[in-house]
């Protein structure tokens, strides 16, 4: 992975899922944050990303918002897209993930959760 997109509006969380994304081996990824689902649709519309991580709830664009832009979009719609979400209920997960969610994961996350959760993607990956 070249690029990872993370939306959230707490700089802290941010800071966690990058740590958690260089202690399951993807230190070498660039990450690009965003405080809202507007500026991390932005994020993805202007240079392309292999996985975008966004926290469901945040102002002026949350993340099932940003997830129905990103599959709406021809240019966006293969684009992986992680909700992380303190909500844990069930029928919003299975919402999400028929809207087309990679996956949904609830806080506090930790890099076991997130090397599970990516596995596919990481381990698809040539080389």
């Amino acid at each position: 992975m070249k690029r990872i997109v993370i939306a959230d509006d707490s700089g802290t969380a941010r800071m966690m899922i990058c740590r958690c994304l260089e202690i399951i081996g993807l230190a070498d990824a660039e990450f690009a944050e965003a405080e809202n689902g507007k500026e991390g649709l932005k994020l993805v519309k202007q240079e392309p990303a292999d996985l975008l991580i966004s926290d469901l709830n945040m102002p002026i664009m949350d993340g099932e918002s940003l997830l129905r832009w990103v599959k709406a979009s021809p240019k966006l719609v293969d684009l992986p897209v992680l909700i992380i979400t303190s909500a844990g209920n069930q029928a919003k997960t299975d919402k999400l993930l028929k809207m087309g969610a990679f996956g949904v994961l609830n806080k506090p996350i930790n890099p076991a959760m997130l090397s599970e959760a990516l596995a596919p993607l990481i381990n698809n990956e040539d080389g």
